[in-house]
């Protein structure tokens, strides 16, 4: 454990984390009620961002430094702010965006702090918090302390939660797996090629526009496995922790860390037979 940790209360930096989410997920609830439009795209047309997203965000923001101003942040929506602690809030304002715009109910507000530099090949993440809006379950971790599904009951509260647990001794071709895919056309083409190979050799797939949501339906054992190609840090920062912290194993390709050129997550096992199975089907090869 680094001097940072150990200086660190894991308690009160979730607390914050979670109230901070919660209260981002009603904002952007109310902001979704009274109707939203695109407001720019940004790496292809059809990969975009609403007037909410950067309104979300500057909340979060706001809210960080007035609580922790030595922190550093890494959002989705502006640029990174280098901090002087140690640590970074790794956020994702809305998670779920294209959800978010046609009113599909699987969109949230991810949060995460990580220790060390602002890459998942290189941090240690320490707490992490999805709140889904539309549903108004807070999904949480901490390092170390287990991961937990509550209902949120206003900003910072959270009503009975129960422990989170990934399902175990599922075989791949039993397993159903969630994975998503990006916004470049090559990109969808490729994740096409590989869902194409992996399809015959599990139970079913699932895709519902949020690896932040995905990785916690993952977590509560809703799914059996996830993997998904292209995501950036603040996609799978608070989610990962969570499905590590009820017991998954949680990588990338060629054994390495999770990064943008593979998220895996599943349990011991059917770990290691799912990504075999990607790298036949040239996933991160």
């Amino acid at each position: 454990m680094t001097g940072h940790v150990a200086s660190v209360d894991l308690v009160q930096l979730l607390a914050l984390a979670r109230d901070i989410a919660v209260q981002a997920a009603e904002f952007a609830a109310r902001a979704r009620r009274a109707g939203v439009e695109v407001a720019a795209t940004k790496s292809t047309p059809t990969d975009i961002v609403t007037a909410t997203d950067r309104d979300t965000e500057a909340l979060i923001r706001e809210r960080i430094l007035a609580a922790r101003p030595d922190d550093g942040i890494l959002g989705e929506e502006d640029a990174e702010r280098i901090g002087t602690s140690g640590l970074t809030w790794v956020v994702d304002p809305i998670d779920g965006t294209v959800n978010f715009l046609y009113g599909l109910p699987s969109w949230a507000v991810s949060i995460a702090v990580v220790e060390g530099p602002a890459e998942p090949s290189s941090w240690h993440a320490l707490v992490g918090v999805v709140v889904n809006a539309s549903t108004g379950e807070v999904f949480e971790a901490s390092a170390g302390g287990g991961a937990r599904l509550s209902a949120g009951q206003g900003a910072g509260a959270v009503g009975a939660s129960q422990t989170l647990q990934v399902n175990t001794g599922v075989p791949l071709g039993h397993a159903l797996v969630g994975t998503g895919f990006g916004y470049a056309a090559e990109r969808r083409r490729e994740q096409a090629e590989v869902l194409l190979a992996v399809l015959p050799q599990v139970r079913d797939v699932r895709r519902n526009g949020s690896a932040a949501l995905e990785l916690c339906a993952f977590a509560a054992g809703r799914l059996d496995a996830f993997y998904e190609r292209g995501l950036a840090p603040w996609d799978h920062a608070a989610g990962a922790l969570i499905a590590r912290e009820a017991g998954a194993l949680v990588g990338g390709a060629r054994g390495g860390r999770e990064s943008d050129e593979l998220v895996v997550a599943a349990a011991p096992g059917l770990y290691e037979q799912l990504v075999a199975a990607l790298a036949a089907a040239g996933a991160g090869a």
